[in-house]
């Protein structure tokens, strides 16, 4: 979508009274003015899950998509299963370009424990970019409180994501201020299918070669990228700054 379908300031205003908004409020005013041309990204983490559920109960279908690397956990797929069975509904797997085995033919194997980035960025943060061109806003699970480098998340962002095609997208985080705890609850109250792996140790669930079970008391994304310094896949990076 172009700027001249935003108006910037409003949604600085919308960011700010989106801090005491209900999660259904929030997502009520997505589906109001953008409809199916806001859809919701997931990797089936717990908030995801709640924003999922949340939307379908109360109406507001919006289209869900996930990114599937190829080097997903077995119980991460199944899971989505569950939840398509749950919701009713299909979730679009977006796909890179190449294989994993294509992949390692032309950058060599396991790109992952060499040079993580370009590895998360041929295998996530092009399919999304991508995908981001169809759409006008973008529905996340993103919390603060799930490491430092989210702490500064807005529940509503608006970001220049294609220069060449003056493209822009509308980043929208309903469960930016959501705790941990509160996400449990939910999940809990509503007797939501969660990943298997979160029951042995694993609180950020991405690819399995990336990804290890971490302590109750380490940051929750703790376990991803062991050995790097390396805290996001990318993703939720390659935007830049929200204008």
């Amino acid at each position: 979508m172009s700027l001249q379908k935003f108006d910037p300031d409003l949604i600085h205003r919308k960011a700010d009274e989106f801090e005491s908004a209900s999660l259904v409020e929030i997502l009520r005013w997505a589906w109001e003015n953008y409809g199916e041309r806001a859809a919701i990204g997931t990797s089936f983490q717990g908030a995801g899950i709640v924003v999922m559920d949340t939307a379908y109960a109360n109406g507001f279908r919006f289209p869900v998509f996930t990114l599937d690397t190829g080097l997903l956990f077995a119980e991460t797929l199944e899971l989505k299963a569950k939840l398509e069975a749950r919701l009713g509904i299909e979730i679009e797997s977006l796909h890179p370009e190449q294989t994993v085995e294509e992949q390692a033919a032309e950058h060599g194997p396991e790109l992952w424990k060499r040079h993580p980035d370009l590895c998360c960025t041929l295998r996530k943060v092009l399919p999304l970019q991508n995908k981001l061109k169809t759409l006008d806003v973008w529905i996340t699970g993103l919390r603060r409180q799930q490491s430092d480098t989210r702490q500064q998340t807005q529940i509503a962002e608006l970001y220049k994501f294609d220069v060449l095609h003056d493209q822009y997208i509308l980043k929208l985080n309903p469960m930016a201020n959501w705790t941990r705890e509160a996400v449990h609850a939910r999940l809990r109250e509503r007797d939501l299918p969660v990943n298997a792996l979160l029951g042995r140790g694993y609180r950020s669930i991405g690819c399995h070669t990336c990804t290890r079970p971490i302590g109750e008391t380490d940051d929750e994304r703790a376990g991803r990228w062991t050995g790097f310094d390396k805290a996001e896949c990318g993703i939720h990076t390659f935007l830049g700054d929200n204008i």
